[in-house]
């Protein structure tokens, strides 16, 4: 059924991707009124366009969280009252809740943000920069504008004093209006209660991190993730073996994207059918990303996604997944060395703000394992995205784009053991489509024949 053939949203509860009930689509097809079915399937008629375009994305969730609703129990619903309120009922689980409806409403607001997004244009359905003279960053198939409500529901997210102030004006011009009267008292309660500032999830403090905002936004908004052309002459591409018997009848195919931080790029190193499997089984015990806070893990704004983790017992293909990482990479995968594969998941405005993948503090949690910290990371992007999802390497100005089946390779630590400072980097956005990628990280007990230390204590 067309309602649910877009993936799942990052950041949003319910889980969509997966194919309703046969009930369900009765449900629909059966008892919704048509005027209502027939607005939200002119939308969505078109499967990868729900997928694509985070503007439709939005508006299907906000129409099954809100407008659907009010259709079952509107005053037009009199004919087969109890059969809608039961399919209603049947299905609601199923259906976004308020919490993925304001999730929507911040991807979108992250994406005007991070991307420089001109509001007036994105409200139209045009993904263009404020002032730019250039071609949109995404070109949808099919163009969709916001509403007025929809702009009102996206603008009042995250800010419930200053959306409370909107209403209040509203009612100046028109006191009888219902809908904007249940608002401000839903608002005022929020406030009263002080819901709003306690169930605000954890937020980057101010540091050194927002220092590098602007330089994050550039790399984001960079086409095609290309890096400065200062760089490229010195970048290579070669067939691998790393001495390894595994690679000898199929060599890696490398391509060195940068010697400072190394970052090295394996294309093809993923099938479609391995891709697609890895997929499927983390599928199922998807859960909101966290990231470390001193001791501690918890969900955090900067980082949107949803990951779930994978050993190497699970299947066939992760188990030989793992032997490509450790023969390419040369470096000791068995337990404790290295973590099992982490599989994320970013959609609808999908992302994770700069950071580092090492710890910088021996709090972290990362310490339990009792390996050392983190000393390398292969990041493997198992789909295609139309825009957005880049790579960021801040202090590097490199952004690498998402490449379908392709794994990305760099050092965390340097040889003395020391956080590579330059290593700073960032998941931009995702602007378009449905960003899915497996990490794998790698710890430095294990590896001390493997990656040696230099001569010089500097390196």
């Amino acid at each position: 059924m067309i309602l649910w053939s877009f993936p799942a949203m990052v950041g949003l509860r319910c889980t969509l991707w997966v194919p309703p009930p046969r009930s369900i689509t009765r449900s629909v097809t059966q008892w919704v009124p048509c005027r209502f079915y027939e607005k939200v399937h002119a939308l969505h008629q078109d499967p990868q366009a729900s997928v694509d375009n985070p503007l439709l994305a939005f508006s299907l969730i906000k129409r099954l969280y809100s407008d659907w609703p009010n259709v079952i129990y509107s005053d037009e619903a009199t004919e087969n009252t109890q059969a809608l309120h039961d399919g209603f009922q049947e299905v609601e689980r199923e259906l976004p809740g308020a919490e993925d409806l304001d999730g929507a409403a911040r991807a979108l607001m992250r994406l005007q943000d991070v991307y420089g997004l001109s509001v007036k244009g994105l409200a139209n359905g045009v993904f263009q920069r404020t002032g730019a003279a250039r071609a949109p960053l995404y070109s949808p198939g099919r163009r969709v504008a916001l509403s007025a409500d929809d702009c009102f529901h996206v603008g009042k997210a995250g800010n419930i004093s200053h959306a409370l102030s909107l209403s209040r004006e509203f009612l100046h011009y028109d006191p009888s209006n219902r809908r904007v009267l249940r608002n401000v008292v839903k608002y005022e309660e929020l406030l009263e209660k002080g819901t709003v500032t306690s169930a605000e999830p954890l937020r980057r403090p101010n540091g050194t991190h927002l220092q590098s905002r602007d330089a994050y936004e550039e790399l984001c908004q960079r086409p095609r993730g290309q890096s400065a052309p200062e760089h490229l002459p010195h970048l290579i591409c070669s067939y691998e073996t790393n001495g390894s018997p595994f690679l000898l009848l199929q060599p890696a195919k490398k391509e060195m994207v940068q010697t400072q931080p190394y970052v090295a790029l394996y294309h093809d190193f993923i099938s479609d059918a391995e891709a697609e499997t890895i997929k499927g089984l983390a599928g199922p015990w998807l859960q909101r990303s966290v990231v470390a806070s001193g001791e501690k893990q918890q969900k955090a704004e900067y980082r949107i996604s949803k990951s779930a983790w994978l050993k190497d017992t699970v299947d066939p293909v992760v188990r030989a997944l793992e032997q490509r990482i450790g023969a390419v990479t040369g470096l000791d995968l068995r337990p404790p060395y290295a973590e099992y594969l982490q599989v994320v998941n970013y959609g609808l405005g999908g992302h994770y703000e700069p950071h580092f993948d090492h710890a910088t503090s021996r709090k972290s949690p990362l310490y339990r394992m009792k390996s050392g910290n983190r000393i390398a990371t292969v990041m493997i992007y198992l789909s295609a995205v139309e825009a957005g999802g880049s790579t960021a390497f801040i202090a590097a100005n490199l952004s690498v784009p998402v490449v379908k089946n392709a794994a990305l390779f760099w050092w965390n630590l340097r040889r003395n053991g020391a956080g590579a400072g330059d290593t700073l980097h960032a998941a931009c956005p995702v602007l378009a489509g449905d960003k899915w990628v497996a990490n794998k990280w790698i710890h430095e007990y294990g590896q001390e024949f493997r990656r040696p230390c230099s001569t010089d204590p500097q390196e």
